[in-house]
């Protein structure tokens, strides 16, 4: 059992009531994390029927529930406190998850890890108000990290330059073991920008 994060007793009998209202057999809380070790994480709780949780998920059976926590979140919701503060307008449940937004990402992590965390911490928030973000494909043999360049960045003749540049620049200097940057797509063709 993941002692990373904890239910309190309020919080389990607000969501177990919740749940009863559903009225599904077997139905539980997923908890799970958008975007984590970023500034943009946020960690969110969903119903989660039979069959809806994923199969890597983590299951935490508690007195009066049942929990999923996605595999990819656990890092992340470690010290992570679930709990319902009851009040005269009904009360509300709070989530506090302190390493959320933490990059769970060292020296010693692995290659794709780094340059993922470089591009969703570092990278993609400014290309975010262009519609754009980047996604790492692959890294090859040669530690060339291959990039797919998405959203508003798509066909876009100023892409090679400007993006390809900076980007490259800041990987490069976050993670010297790079031996490169190589993008998925072809810019030069924008009416089949999807295929090569």
């Amino acid at each position: 059992m993941s002692d990373s994060i904890q239910i309190t007793d309020s919080a389990q009998d607000y969501l177990a009531e919740l749940l009863a209202k559903q009225n599904v057999e077997g139905i539980a809380v997923r908890i799970f994390i958008t975007q984590p070790g970023t500034p943009y994480a946020e960690t969110c709780l969903a119903y989660c029927r039979p069959g809806e949780e994923e199969p890597s998920d983590e299951r935490l059976e508690l007195d009066k529930i049942a929990v999923y926590l996605d595999k990819h979140s656990l890092p992340f919701l470690e010290e992570a406190v679930v709990d319902f503060n009851a009040d005269r307008m009904g009360g509300q449940l709070t989530i506090k998850a302190p390493n959320a937004k933490m990059p769970k990402v060292n020296a010693d992590s692995p290659l794709a890890d780094r340059v993922n965390y470089v591009l969703y911490s570092e990278i993609n928030p400014g290309l975010a108000a262009h519609g754009g973000e980047i996604k790492l494909v692959e890294l090859t043999e040669e530690q060339v990290a291959v990039l797919a360049f998405g959203g508003g960045c798509q066909g876009c003749a100023a892409v090679d330059l400007t993006l390809k540049e900076g980007v490259e620049k800041t990987l490069m200097e976050r993670i010297p073991e790079l031996a490169g940057i190589r993008d998925v797509t072809d810019h030069t063709d924008t009416t089949n920008a999807y295929y090569r």
